[in-house]
């Protein structure tokens, strides 16, 4: 204990050792990470063992994982999208904010709170966690999905108006602001955010390309760079009162046109991961959990209302605009919980005199219930979804008008090949079918990938393979050959295989066709032939298999079939 508590470094030794003894035992236990990391800061915080001396180093690494994540998050965000879905995110942001607070204090008042201390609890409530829903659907990955990318929408603009609702308290009165996260005017902060998109759309233009193309020839300096990029923007942006969020999610922004964003995200992937485990640590270190024995009626109450209410208004906003109720749904699931700052804010009015150490008891209760809670919801949230799904209909809007397609807008046609997964490798058997006369319909639930494939001149339909209604309004009927090129991640999370999911759907819908699916693992070719494919692509094997080909002796025209093709994919 001496060497732990004499220094630094041993304490972030034996936290990360208490991580990933915790971390495996919730791996066997087949749990999500992240409530295995909160449950290491609750073990290691002032509740357990109290090990958590070095707050500010652990402080430290943990802004640093907040920077590199929504860094990660904006090099991959596509400008015409955040476009396409600034309305609903703006919309359904505001909404659930406006619901929350509403709805929250007259809750409060009903249960006796008082009208100052009704008003904090509910404001705390309005407060979702953009961490650890952006970890959740990236280790999904589920980020680039519709859903994800309007969640993202509406959480950073939630963001955006929980610091706006901050200053604006500090100057009447009510509350201060957060170190970091207040200071100034709401009108300064406005021309602050202007300034720094500004500085991003210049840096884009003129400095961006020339300059990484220059930091790329020695790798380990285009990642310091891009970490230095990442720091340095989340640092003005805490600097101006717009949060380390915002400021590392428009560092992202600017490298996302650049040509090496791909090599950077790959490289800094493992670090977002290392320094977001102090991240929840110190949020489950700072959760006191002696505090929470008289406020279990209360937080019971408030928690139902932030797991059921949150997400019911924004499938209700959604649906509205014209959005299914699946995306409605599975981005609803992610506001349905409080975050770190509903915390620091609830301590801040307690410092100022404004509310008692119980109403940061009960919002400490209801963090704990609702973080974990909707950290489960949201790793089965397809799961949850089907479950649902007969009760949602009253949230849909006929023709669903604001989804990218739909599928039975191609009912009546005819297609030799529905392929699933629109990647590189879905697109390269895409476009060689299509070469050899195959009309291919493809289909993806990103929307990059979607409008990525309709430059190519392809068939395409936005929609998730694991979504049976979608699945059901396929031209399946018609087709020869269903392919899924669907990668499948080992994420420790919800093991959900998607390609036995879409084997069952096509054949509960009718299909009478073949089934090819891909793998990339020998052990799993057993599962998928027993699941009902007809023929599983090994794409590594196949790929040394004509490797082999050709280096024994293949024809002449054979070999140059395939780089002319891959000459046209790069030019495309």
């Amino acid at each position: 204990m001496d060497v732990i508590f004499n220094s630094a470094f041993g304490e972030v030794a034996a936290l990360l050792v208490m991580a990933a003894v915790v971390g495996l035992i919730g791996i066997v236990l087949r749990q999500p990470l992240i409530v295995s990391f909160i449950a290491v800061g609750l073990i290691a915080g002032p509740s357990a063992f109290d090990l958590v001396r070095s707050d500010a180093q652990i402080g430290l690494l943990s802004e640093l994982g907040i920077a590199v994540l929504l860094f990660l998050v904006g090099i991959k965000l596509d400008v015409k999208l955040i476009r396409s879905l600034g309305s609903v995110a703006l919309l359904t942001g505001l909404g659930q904010v406006a619901f929350t607070s509403v709805f929250g204090y007259l809750i409060g008042l009903a249960l006796g709170l008082g009208h100052i201390t009704s008003l904090y609890v509910a404001v705390a409530l309005t407060f979702s966690s953009t961490i650890i829903i952006v970890k959740l659907l990236s280790d999904k990955r589920e980020i680039d999905s519709l859903h994800g990318q309007i969640a993202l929408g509406f959480l950073i603009v939630q963001d955006l108006v929980v610091v706006l609702a901050m200053i604006v308290l500090s100057a009447i009165g009510i509350g201060a602001a957060t170190e970091g996260h207040g200071g100034g005017s709401v009108l300064s902060v406005l021309g602050s955010g202007i300034a720094m998109v500004a500085l991003v759309v210049i840096f884009v233009r003129y400095i961006a390309n020339p300059l990484t193309e220059r930091l790329a020839r020695a790798p380990e300096l285009l990642v310091i760079f891009a970490i230095a990029q990442a720091a340095m923007f989340a640092a003005i942006g805490d600097a101006v009162g717009l949060g380390k969020e915002v400021g590392g999610l428009l560092a992202g922004i600017s490298l996302a046109s650049t040509p090496y964003r791909e090599t950077i995200a790959a490289r800094l992937s493992p670090l977002r991961d290392f320094l977001l485990l102090f991240f929840f640590i110190a949020l489950g270190a700072t959760l006191d959990l002696s505090l929470l024995g008289a406020h279990v009626t209360g937080a019971v109450i408030f928690s139902l209302f932030v797991l059921i209410g949150n997400p019911l208004i924004v499938l209700a906003i959604m649906g509205a605009m014209g959005y299914r109720k699946r995306t409605g749904f599975l981005a609803g699931l992610t506001v349905a919980q409080i975050s770190e700052f509903s915390l620091i804010f609830i301590a801040m009015g307690v410092s100022l005199g404004h509310v008692t150490e119980d109403a940061l008891g009960l919002v400490t209760m209801v963090g704990l219930v609702t973080i974990a809670a909707s950290t489960y919801m949201i790793t089965y949230s397809h799961q949850l979804f089907a479950l649902f799904d007969p009760l949602l209909g009253v949230f849909e809007r006929r023709g669903t008008p604001r989804e990218p397609s739909e599928a039975s807008s191609h009912r009546g046609d005819s297609y030799g090949a529905i392929l699933f997964g629109l990647g590189r490798y879905g697109t390269a058997i895409g476009i060689r079918l299509q070469k050899r006369g195959v009309r291919v319909l493809g289909v993806d639930f990103n929307p990059t990938a979607v409008r990525r494939w309709r430059e190519l001149g392809l068939e395409t339909e936005f929609g998730d393979a694991t979504d049976p209604e979608f699945v059901a309004e396929l031209p399946l009927n018609r087709a020869e050959w269903v392919v899924s090129t669907v990668p499948i991640h080992v994420t420790g999370l919800s093991h959900e295989d998607a390609r036995t999911t879409l084997i069952q759907l096509t054949r509960s819908a009718g299909f009478r066709g073949r089934i090819a699916v891909a793998s990339h693992y020998a052990r799993d070719t057993e599962e998928l032939f027993a699941a009902g494919a007809d023929i599983v692509l090994e794409p590594f094997q196949d790929a040394a298999d004509r490797a082999v080909e050709l280096l024994s002796g293949a024809p002449e025209e054979e070999r140059t079939e395939i780089p002319a093709i891959e000459s046209e994919e790069k030019e495309a």
